[in-house]
């Protein structure tokens, strides 16, 4: 039976995921999610199992409500990376789930790594 491309999407992020829970040595996961219309991050205490830092683009403050491109998620990336000084937090480790590392989502990555963010 063929695998289907949820199924493909599912064992990367998981592969990806527990690749990344081997080496984490107890910092926090910026999780990205990425869809039709929007993008989203947040920083994930596994150990506790709370978020620590979020930023979307359905928030209305950072004026991309419904904007899908590399320039809101950079705007996204730089916002996380504020929220995550604010709270005291210098490193994690970036989990892209199953997405590749490319265009939007690298795009974030960049922009948190430029606000201070160290992965």
């Amino acid at each position: 039976m063929a695998n289907t491309k949820a199924k493909l999407f599912q064992k990367r992020r998981l592969r990806v995921r527990n690749k990344l829970r081997k080496t984490a040595n107890g910092r926090l996961r910026l999780s990205v999610h990425r869809s039709n219309k929007n993008i989203s991050a947040q920083l994930i205490d596994d150990v506790k199992g709370i978020t620590v830092a979020a930023a979307s683009t359905l928030e209305k403050e950072l004026g991309v409500v419904g904007v899908n491109n590399v320039e809101a998620a950079a705007k996204v990336g730089t916002t996380l990376a504020e929220r995550a000084k604010a709270a005291g937090v210098e490193a994690c480790y970036f989990d892209r789930g199953g997405f590749l590392f490319h265009g939007k989502v690298k795009a974030l990555a960049e922009a948190a790594r430029e606000g201070g963010l160290k992965f």
